[in-house]
Protein backbone atom coordinates (compact mmCIF):
# COMPACT_ATOMS: atom_id res chain seq x y z
CA UNK A 1 0.00 0.00 0.00
CA UNK A 2 1.08 3.71 -0.02
CA UNK A 3 2.80 5.68 2.64
CA UNK A 4 0.50 8.47 5.02
CA UNK A 5 2.46 11.70 5.09
CA UNK A 6 1.00 13.96 7.43
CA UNK A 7 0.30 17.55 6.73
CA UNK A 8 3.09 20.28 9.05
CA UNK A 9 0.91 21.04 11.84
CA UNK A 10 3.71 23.92 13.00
CA UNK A 11 2.46 27.25 11.08
CA UNK A 12 -0.93 26.57 12.07
CA UNK A 13 -1.54 28.72 14.86
CA UNK A 14 -5.70 29.93 14.49
CA UNK A 15 -8.20 27.54 14.43
CA UNK A 16 -9.77 26.95 10.93
CA UNK A 17 -13.39 27.75 12.56
CA UNK A 18 -14.78 29.36 15.41
CA UNK A 19 -18.12 27.95 17.00
CA UNK A 20 -19.92 27.90 20.46
CA UNK A 21 -18.83 25.65 23.13
CA UNK A 22 -22.29 22.66 24.08
CA UNK A 23 -23.19 25.69 27.39
CA UNK A 24 -23.44 28.17 24.83
CA UNK A 25 -25.02 26.84 22.50
CA UNK A 26 -27.40 25.40 25.24
CA UNK A 27 -28.01 28.95 26.68
CA UNK A 28 -28.65 30.34 23.29
CA UNK A 29 -31.22 27.99 22.13
CA UNK A 30 -32.94 27.28 25.49
CA UNK A 31 -33.68 31.50 25.06
CA UNK A 32 -34.81 30.91 21.46
CA UNK A 33 -36.99 27.91 22.58
CA UNK A 34 -38.55 30.43 24.95
CA UNK A 35 -38.85 33.00 22.50
CA UNK A 36 -40.35 30.51 19.62
CA UNK A 37 -42.94 29.35 22.56
CA UNK A 38 -43.88 33.46 22.82
CA UNK A 39 -44.66 33.24 19.30
CA UNK A 40 -41.62 36.26 18.50
CA UNK A 41 -39.21 34.19 16.73
CA UNK A 42 -39.40 31.61 14.20
CA UNK A 43 -36.01 30.79 12.19
CA UNK A 44 -32.61 31.02 13.06
CA UNK A 45 -29.25 30.33 11.26
CA UNK A 46 -25.83 29.84 12.65
CA UNK A 47 -22.79 30.76 10.64
CA UNK A 48 -19.03 29.78 11.97
CA UNK A 49 -16.31 31.48 10.12
CA UNK A 50 -12.65 31.59 11.05
CA UNK A 51 -12.58 34.53 13.88
CA UNK A 52 -16.24 34.09 14.80
CA UNK A 53 -19.31 32.43 15.29
CA UNK A 54 -22.64 34.18 14.41
CA UNK A 55 -26.19 33.01 15.80
CA UNK A 56 -28.95 34.99 14.25
CA UNK A 57 -32.24 34.95 14.95
CA UNK A 58 -35.67 35.70 12.47
CA UNK A 59 -39.00 36.88 13.38
CA UNK A 60 -39.67 35.33 9.72
CA UNK A 61 -37.75 33.60 7.44
CA UNK A 62 -37.67 36.12 4.59
CA UNK A 63 -36.88 39.15 7.21
CA UNK A 64 -32.88 40.22 7.80
CA UNK A 65 -32.33 38.46 11.49
CA UNK A 66 -33.70 40.44 14.46
CA UNK A 67 -30.92 39.56 16.76
CA UNK A 68 -27.53 38.37 16.04
CA UNK A 69 -25.36 36.65 18.75
CA UNK A 70 -21.81 37.02 17.79
CA UNK A 71 -18.64 35.40 19.74
CA UNK A 72 -15.58 36.41 18.35
CA UNK A 73 -13.01 35.02 20.55
CA UNK A 74 -10.33 37.54 19.27
CA UNK A 75 -11.93 40.39 21.16
CA UNK A 76 -11.89 38.84 24.35
CA UNK A 77 -9.36 40.71 26.16
CA UNK A 78 -10.38 43.94 24.61
CA UNK A 79 -14.16 44.88 24.66
CA UNK A 80 -15.32 41.11 25.36
CA UNK A 81 -16.02 38.26 23.13
CA UNK A 82 -20.02 38.53 23.41
CA UNK A 83 -21.92 41.11 21.18
CA UNK A 84 -25.52 41.55 20.71
CA UNK A 85 -26.20 43.01 17.60
CA UNK A 86 -29.94 44.58 16.34
CA UNK A 87 -31.16 44.33 12.66
CA UNK A 88 -29.94 47.49 11.87
CA UNK A 89 -26.66 46.61 12.31
CA UNK A 90 -25.99 48.17 15.91
CA UNK A 91 -24.08 46.52 18.74
CA UNK A 92 -26.76 47.08 21.26
CA UNK A 93 -24.51 45.09 23.73
CA UNK A 94 -21.08 43.71 24.21
CA UNK A 95 -19.42 41.76 26.88
CA UNK A 96 -17.62 38.34 28.60
CA UNK A 97 -20.10 37.04 29.72
CA UNK A 98 -22.82 35.65 27.69
CA UNK A 99 -25.69 35.81 30.42
CA UNK A 100 -25.15 39.47 30.60
CA UNK A 101 -25.31 39.81 27.04
CA UNK A 102 -28.60 38.28 26.53
CA UNK A 103 -30.33 40.12 29.41
CA UNK A 104 -31.79 42.83 26.89
CA UNK A 105 -33.86 40.17 24.98
CA UNK A 106 -34.40 38.16 28.05
CA UNK A 107 -35.87 41.78 29.85
CA UNK A 108 -38.19 41.38 26.00
CA UNK A 109 -39.21 38.13 26.57
CA UNK A 110 -40.50 39.02 30.06
CA UNK A 111 -42.21 41.65 28.19
CA UNK A 112 -43.61 39.39 26.02
CA UNK A 113 -45.36 36.82 28.28
CA UNK A 114 -46.79 39.29 30.57
CA UNK A 115 -48.45 41.19 27.78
Amino acid sequence: MGTVTPLPLAGRTAPQQTGFERTELMRILDLYGRMVAAGHWRDYAMDFHRDAAIFSAFRRASERPEYRIEKRPALRSRQGMWALVSEAGAILKRGDELANVLAPVERKLMKLVSD
